[in-house]
């Protein structure tokens, strides 16, 4: 039995095509057999750049980094739709997806990801014992955090200046600062934007709004949850890829069986088609 949590990739920019890049995370479950080990999946990040490449002048707050311009809707069709409304329209941002499953990422580290358009870190914080995920982008000059560390005292520490922050995304340092000046550090406008987010069955789930009304959503909605995979006596393997197409092309692959001879060749017993027939496919056991 196979799994399949997909986030389409929207982007901001005119396509050819309506498909966009899936993010895919895959659960193979196997019963009563015991799990194998096939290794981890890489990914990387689909557009990175450099801290010298992002630098830009503060011109405004945390939130009007492109990130979070497209979390609060700038895609959106209406501002009113934050649920499918009496028209049927379905809002993309109000909904939980899958950043990454939780056994590939180091506590050590922050992590870079790109989901729904949207360019996220996910780190760990360690005292409250939780993954966080915040915008990739320091609100000081929207240098990407995740090209930053985890400190000593378990705070997100941005590489360009070194400004530090907490799970709520509230600066708690900032190195330039004077000691006997002014707070700078509690403005709003310090404050990295975050994302509402869980651990649930093995993968991090983020809500791609920034806006603090979602700050608590995990208690009226949760990501959906699988029971089977909830039991420890039920083996399963987890694993995460990156498909450069949309969700569409990716459900009419699953749902065409005669490919698999010849694009997954090799992986079974085979028999020729005849008759633009399939014949016989007979997979390895």
């Amino acid at each position: 039995m196979a799994v399949l949590y997909a986030s389409n990739l929207l982007s901001s920019k005119p396509q050819r095509s309506t498909a966009s890049p899936t993010h895919i995370i895959r659960r193979h479950c196997i019963s009563p057999k015991p799990t194998i080990n096939t290794g981890k999946w890489s990914y990387r990040r689909i557009k990175k750049l450099s801290v010298s490449a992002i630098a830009q002048p503060l011109t405004g707050s945390s939130d009007s980094s492109p990130s979070s311009d497209i979390s609060k809707g700038v895609l959106r069709i209406s501002s009113d739709d934050e649920q499918q409304g009496d028209e049927g329209k379905f809002n993309w941002f109000s909904h939980w997806y899958p950043a990454a499953p939780e056994y590939d990422l180091d506590k050590r580290a922050p992590h870079a990801f790109t989901v729904m358009g949207l360019d996220i870190v996910v780190w760990w914080d360690k005292r409250s014992q939780a993954w966080q995920v915040f915008d990739d982008s320091c609100p000081h000059r929207r240098a990407p955090l995740s090209e930053g560390r985890i400190v000593e005292d378990g705070d997100l520490q941005c590489s360009y200046h070194g400004w530090c922050f907490g799970p709520k995304g509230d600066c708690t340092y900032i190195p330039q600062a004077p000691s006997d000046g002014p707070p700078v550090h509690t403005s709003k406008r310090a404050c990295a934007s975050t994302y509402p987010s869980l651990q649930q069955q093995g993968i991090i789930w983020f809500w791609p709004n920034t806006d603090p009304q979602f700050k608590d959503i995990a208690l009226e909605k949760k990501p959906p949850l699988i029971p089977v995979l909830s039991d420890p006596s039920f083996p399963c393997t987890l694993s995460m890829r990156d498909l450069p197409y949309g969700y569409e092309i990716l459900t009419e692959n699953l749902m065409d069986p005669s490919h698999v001879p010849y694009a997954h060749y090799g992986l079974g017993a085979q028999v020729r088609m005849k008759n633009s027939s399939l014949k016989a496919f007979k997979a390895n056991k």
